[in-house]
C-alpha cells in the first residue's frame, strides 16, 4: 500500500480476490477511504459541469455575445490539458485533490481571458480590428502573466511537500501549476487570433446596408442628354428665300 494510490491498490485487490472462491450467500464490499472516495467522486462529477456552466452564463451576461463568451473560455482547454500533462509527468493518479485543483484552475484561467476581452471592449470602435486586438493584448499581457506567476509560485511549496497531508497537497498544486503555465501560453497565442475574427464579423454586421434603387425612378438629366448642357439643338429648317423682283425695267 505504501507509495501507491488508493484506487490502484483497490483495483489490484479486487482482481486477486476475484480468483478466490466465495461461498454462496457471502457478498464483498469495499469501504473505508475507498468508499469515501467514490462518494466524493460522484459529487464532483456533478459539480464540475455546474461550475463551468455558471462561469459561461456570467460571461454571457457580461458581454451579451456568444462568440465573445466562447473566446474567453478558450483558455480552459489549454489549462486543463496542461494540468493533465503535469499529473502524467509526475506519475500521479487522477484523484479527488487533483479534481479540486482543476476547479480552481478553471477560475484562474478564465480570469486571464476576461482581462483581455474587457480591455478590447473598452478600446472603442476606432481603428481596425487587428490594431484594436493588438493594443488590448499588449495592455493585458502584464496582468495576465503576473496573475499566473503569483498563483504558480504560491503553490510550489505544496507541490514539493513531503510531510503529513502531502498526498492531498501535491496533486492539487501540480494541476494548478502545470495548467497555469500551459494555459497562459496557449491563451496569449490563440485568443487574440480568435478575437480578431470575432471583431471582423462584428464590424461587417455593424455596417448599414446599401438601399437599392427604386424600379420606377425617373432618370436624371445627365443620363438623357448626350451633348453639353448649354448646347442648343440644331435648326433643321432651310433658310427662307426672298421672292424675285417682277417690276418692268425702264
Amino acid at each position: 500500500m505504501r507509495g501507491r494510490d488508493l484506487v490502484g491498490f483497490v483495483n489490484d485487490a479486487k482482481q486477486r480476490v476475484a480468483q478466490v472462491p466465495v461461498p454462496p450467500g457471502i457478498e464483498l464490499a469495499w469501504g473505508g477511504q475507498f468508499e469515501n472516495f467514490q462518494r466524493a467522486n460522484e459529487r464532483l462529477m456533478m459539480l464540475v459541469p455546474v461550475a463551468l456552466g455558471i462561469i459561461a452564463v456570467m460571461l454571457y451576461l457580461s458581454y451579451r455575445s456568444v462568440l465573445l463568451t466562447m473566446c474567453t473560455l478558450l483558455s480552459l482547454p489549454f489549462a486543463l490539458g496542461g494540468g493533465l500533462v503535469s499529473l502524467f509527468a509526475r506519475g500521479m493518479p487522477f484523484s479527488i485533490p487533483a479534481m479540486v485543483g482543476f476547479i480552481a484552475l478553471a477560475g484562474v484561467a478564465v480570469m486571464s481571458g476576461v482581462v483581455l476581452t474587457t480591455r478590447l471592449l473598452d478600446s472603442g470602435d476606432e481603428g481596425s480590428p487587428e490594431a484594436r486586438v493588438r493594443e488590448a493584448a499588449s495592455s493585458a499581457f502584464r496582468p495576465t502573466i503576473s496573475t499566473a506567476l503569483v498563483a504558480a509560485l504560491g503553490f510550489i511549496p505544496m507541490a514539493i511537500a513531503k510531510s503529513a497531508g502531502a498526498e492531498v497537497q501535491r496533486p492539487l498544486a501540480t494541476v494548478v501549476i502545470g495548467g497555469l503555465l500551459v494555459g497562459v501560453v496557449g491563451s496569449v497565442l490563440a485568443m487574440p487570433a480568435m478575437l480578431v475574427l470575432v471583431m471582423r464579423r462584428r464590424a461587417r454586421l455593424a455596417k448599414p446596408p446599401v438601399a437599392p434603387a427604386e424600379p420606377g425612378a425617373a432618370p436624371t438629366a445627365e443620363s438623357t442628354t448626350d451633348g453639353p448642357p448649354d448646347a442648343s439643338p440644331p435648326d433643321a429648317s432651310p433658310p427662307a428665300e426672298s421672292p424675285p423682283d417682277l417690276a418692268p425695267s425702264h
